[in-house]
C-alpha cells in the first residue's frame, strides 16, 4: 500500500470544514464535511468528501483533520521584511514628544534604515530577516511579498532583492519581490528629486530587471516622497520593462495616487487613508486592489481612516497586509493585522479573511495560482483549531494554527 501511495503522489486531508474563499461564493465559501486532495503540489479536488471520486481516497496518503477548519494559506501582500537593525530609539523619541522633523535631524527616519542596510552584507540581511519571516509562517503564511527601498542605489537595491529571493530558498514559502527604489531620497541626492527619479528609471530599474530580481515595481507618492509626475516616469519605465506596478498612495494627503495607480492598471494601491470617491471609482474600474495597512495607521497614531465604505460601495477589492517595516509598522502577525482591520476600520470578518487570502493573491497578480481552495491552485493550506472562522479575526495574541501546508507538504 505504501508503494501505491508513493506512486500516486496523492495526499488527502479529510474530515475537515473548508473555508474555500472562492470568488463569487457566499461568505467564506464553506464546505462542511469537506476534503482536499493534492498531487505534485497542486489541489486536484476541494469540496464535499461525499462527492470526491472514490479513486482519490483509495490511492491517497490520508490525514484525518478531525473536524478542523482549513483555509487557504495566508498571504502577506505588502512587507518591507528585508531590513537591517531597528528603529526602537525613534519610537522612544516619539513617545517623549519628538516631532518627525526632530527625529530626522537626529539621523532617524528612512535614511536611518538606508544607512543600516547599506552597511549590512547580503548574508547579514538574510540572517536578520529570517526570524521575521518565521513569525509570519508560524501563523499560516505561505506567500509573502517583500519590497526593497532601503538601498536607494543600484548595488544596494540589488543586494536587498537578492536577499529576499534567498529567503524563498531558505524556507518553504513563496516569495514575491518588489523594487521600491522610488521610496525616499538618499543623502547623496542632495535634495534633487528629479535627478534621483532619473537614476531610478534609467539605471536602477533596468539593472534590477536585467537580473530578474523583481516581480513588480512600487513607489511612494506623497509630499514627503515623490509627486505623481515623478512616479509616472518610474511607471513608464516599469511598463517598458514588462513589470507590473503597485503604489504607496494617499497615505498622508490626497495627491490622487489611487487614480494614478488605476491609470497604470496597478496590481494594488496601498494605504489609501486620504483616497476620495473619484479614487475609489478609478480603482474599481481598473480592477486595482486596495491594500489596507492598519499597522502603520496604529503605530504612527494616525486619525484619518481609509474609506472602507466607499470601497464597498464601488466594489473595490480589498487586501489586508502587515506593512512590516522598521519605522512605522514593526508588525509580524497577520492575525493581529486582521483584528486591527476589523476593530480600527470596521472591516467584516469575511472581508478580513478574503483580504489575506483571495484578494491578497490578486494584489500580487497570483489569483490564478493561490489564495482559494480550488482545483488547479497551489496546495497552500492553513489548518486551524477553531470552531468558526471569526476566531481568526477575533483573538489578539493567540495563534490557533494546527498545521501549515505549502505546495502539498
Amino acid at each position: 500500500m505504501v508503494g501505491a501511495n508513493e506512486k500516486s503522489g496523492l495526499r488527502l486531508w479529510r474530515n475537515a470544514r473548508l473555508a474555500t474563499m472562492a470568488d463569487g461564493a457566499a461568505g467564506f465559501g464553506v464546505v462542511e464535511k469537506g476534503a482536499i486532495a493534492a498531487r505534485d503540489g497542486l489541489i486536484v479536488y476541494a469540496g464535499a468528501e461525499a462527492d470526491m471520486p472514490a479513486s482519490v481516497g483509495q490511492r491517497a496518503e490520508t490525514v484525518d483533520c478531525e473536524g478542523r477548519w482549513i483555509t487557504p494559506g495566508l498571504i502577506d501582500c505588502h512587507t518591507h521584511l528585508v531590513h537591517a537593525g531597528n528603529r526602537a530609539n525613534e519610537f522612544e523619541m516619539r513617545l517623549a514628544g519628538a516631532t518627525y522633523e526632530e527625529v530626522a535631524r537626529a539621523g532617524g527616519g528612512i535614511v536611518s534604515s538606508v544607512k543600516s542596510l547599506r552597511a549590512a552584507s547580503e548574508d547579514e540581511l538574510v540572517a536578520q530577516t529570517l526570524p521575521r519571516l518565521d513569525a509570519l509562517m508560524a501563523e499560516g503564511v505561505t506567500t509573502v511579498e517583500i519590497k526593497s527601498g532601503y538601498g536607494l542605489d543600484l548595488d544596494n537595491e540589488k543586494k536587498s532583492l537578492r536577499a529576499a529571493r534567498r529567503l524563498g530558498n531558505e524556507r518553504p514559502v513563496t516569495v514575491r519581490t518588489t523594487c521600491l527604489a522610488a521610496h525616499a531620497l538618499p543623502p547623496e541626492a542632495k535634495g534633487d528629486k528629479d535627478a534621483f527619479i532619473d537614476l531610478v528609471a534609467k539605471t536602477i530599474l533596468p539593472g534590477v530587471a536585467a537580473g530578474g530580481l523583481a516581480d513588480a515595481v512600487d513607489g511612494f507618492c506623497e509630499g514627503i516622497a515623490f509627486s505623481p509626475e515623478q512616479m509616472s516616469r518610474v511607471f513608464d519605465e516599469a511598463r517598458a520593462l514588462g513589470l507590473p506596478v503597485k503604489l504607496h498612495a494617499d497615505q498622508l494627503s490626497n495627491l490622487h495616487g489611487a487614480e494614478l495607480a488605476a491609470r497604470y492598471g496597478a496590481l494594488s494601491a496601498d494605504h489609501l487613508e486620504y483616497t476620495d470617491e473619484a479614487g475609489a471609482m478609478a480603482l474599481a474600474k481598473a480592477g486595482t486592489v486596495a491594500t489596507i495597512l492598519p499597522g502603520a495607521y496604529y503605530f504612527i497614531r494616525e486619525t484619518k481612516k481609509p474609506p472602507i465604505g466607499l470601497f464597498r460601495q464601488h466594489g473595490v477589492r480589498m487586501a489586508v497586509a502587515t506593512d512590516n517595516n522598521p519605522g512605522t509598522s514593526p508588525l509580524t502577525s497577520l492575525l493581529l493585522t486582521m483584528n486591527m482591520a476589523a476593530t480600527l476600520f470596521g472591516m467584516t470578518v469575511v472581508e478580513c479573511l478574503a483580504g489575506v487570502t483571495r484578494e491578497a493573491a490578486r494584489a500580487l497578480g497570483l489569483q490564478a495560482e493561490t489564495g482559494t481552495l480550488e482545483a488547479g491552485k497551489s496546495a497552500d493550506l492553513a489548518i486551524w483549531d477553531i470552531e468558526r472562522p471569526a476566531e481568526l479575526v477575533y483573538r489578539m495574541g493567540f495563534n490557533p494554527l494546527h498545521a501549515r501546508i505549502w505546495r502539498g507538504q
